[in-house]
């Protein structure tokens, strides 16, 4: 069984197209089940974002495999195949696991080094554990890129210098408003990024700071952790709110517009607003608004200053982590794939000397009790030692690129079966107590 990525994100996409594919709630839960239960898919995790929608899953067949997740994003997303196909990347195998690392360290994000992809991927690693829809694979796959995600943000610089989405959008709204310190901001939503936005403009010293959400007691909440004065509203007073606001930031979750054209009325003053969700919050039509600015993910796409502000060096560095941490995975992976193998390949010659003890007392019944257990105990003892060194050799080459072959090679040689529940069972606990 093999890792095989199948997504899309904003690399490969239009943000438009993003949109239509995004899933959520029930259909990402639709989503999930029917991954797992395709016929070439034994385990599978789905990271759904504003700018990635990605299928990890554990495969039997490469072909099969990619064919099966596909036709599945294209039905539940209700994007043409042919149409969606064109946007698609796939990765397996290595390639699969240097990028769930990459994407866990924020190399891959939108703005390089935002650390909101860590949660994300937590997310759906619950979301999969808690629907059974993951196995023993990808659950040390996902559990390893959380710590790598840990480590990269842990050692470097990359999650510095407001690299994330919300910084980066905060400096746009910056250059159309001017400096943002003691202006008045609206946060629509009370979510991870909401909450993310209303805790930066906190930091950078906004005057007053409103949070409209659905869920008025969350609302409530956020307002009260920040550190400048705020309040919560409800969602059907956002039209006041609209209007006393300078800066709008939006990130819902909701299916449709949150924010429309004919909610706003015209003032004598600059506004600006920031849609991070997709499915889009903000109606495109609120630019015809005088003095009305909206800057979304399309506009971000170009904001890269982040990743220059981090400096090349921090980004390297990550990448180096990222290298070896594969590298130690995929060692380890291959290590522990031979573990049935060595433990077939014991069984089979503790089976042979107990046949042999069986027939030497046969042989000689009469054979004194103290004598029989000292013979017993030097051939177990000559059958270990035989088996130590090539056990422990084979160990040591399965760890390395091509290693499967020595384990291939024994199976041959000694007609070994690593696949009967005793050699598996066995195998598990042994890499379990190594752990």
């Amino acid at each position: 069984m093999s890792v095989l990525v199948v997504g899309l994100s904003h690399r490969s996409a239009p943000v438009a197209l993003l949109e239509r594919a995004a899933v959520s709630g029930d259909d990402l839960l639709k989503l999930l089940h029917s991954v797992r239960d395709c016929g070439h898919v034994s385990e599978t995790a789905i990271v759904s974002t504003c700018n990635r929608v990605e299928v990890y899953a554990v495969v039997d067949r490469f072909h099969g495999g990619v064919t099966a997740v596909s036709e599945l994003l294209a039905l539940h997303s209700g994007v043409p195949l042919e149409e969606l196909s064109r946007h698609l990347y796939v990765h397996y195998e290595e390639r699969a696991v240097q990028h769930v690392f990459a994407v866990a360290s924020g190399l891959d994000s939108m703005v390089v080094g935002e650390g909101q992809i860590l949660g994300q991927i937590r997310q759906a690693f619950k979301l999969a554990q808690d629907e059974h829809t993951i196995g023993r694979d990808l659950h040390d796959l996902l559990q390893r890129a959380l710590r790598v995600g840990k480590r990269a943000h842990h050692e470097t610089g990359i999650d510095q210098a407001g690299a994330s989405l919300v910084s980066v959008g905060l400096q746009v709204a910056g250059k159309h408003l001017g400096p943002l310190p003691g202006r008045r901001a609206l946060v629509v939503g009370a979510g991870s990024m909401s909450s993310l936005a209303a805790a930066t403009l906190s930091r950078a010293g906004a005057g007053e700071i409103v949070i409209a959400n659905r869920t008025y007691d969350t609302a409530v909440r956020l307002a009260a952790s920040l550190e400048v004065p705020a309040r919560a509203i409800r969602m059907d007073e956002l039209a006041d709110a609209l209007a006393a606001a300078d800066l709008i930031v939006s990130c819902t979750g909701a299916t449709g517009r949150v924010i429309t054209a004919d909610m706003l009325t015209a003032i004598d003053r600059k506004r600006f607003f920031l849609d991070l969700a997709l499915p889009h919050d903000v109606d495109p039509g609120v630019r015809e608004v005088p003095g009305v600015e909206l800057a979304g993910l399309d506009e971000l796409r170009v904001a890269q200053e982040a990743a220059k502000a981090i400096g090349p060096e921090a980004v390297e560095q990550v990448k180096r982590i990222v290298c070896d941490e594969v590298s130690a995975y995929l060692s380890a992976a291959r290590a522990a794939a031979v573990a049935p193998t060595v433990v077939a390949l014991r069984s089979k010659a503790a089976e042979v000397v107990d046949a042999e003890l069986a027939r030497l007392a046969g042989r000689l019944p009469d054979i004194d009790e103290r004598a029989y257990k000292e013979i017993a105990q030097t051939v177990r003892r000559v059958a270990d030692k035989l088996l130590h060194a090539p056990t422990v050799r084979v160990k040591e080459l399965a760890a390395a690129p091509g290693g499967d072959a020595y384990a291939d090679a024994l199976r041959e040689l000694f007609g070994l079966d690593p696949s009967r529940p005793e050699a598996v069972a066995r195998a598990d606990n042994i890499e379990g107590s190594q752990t």
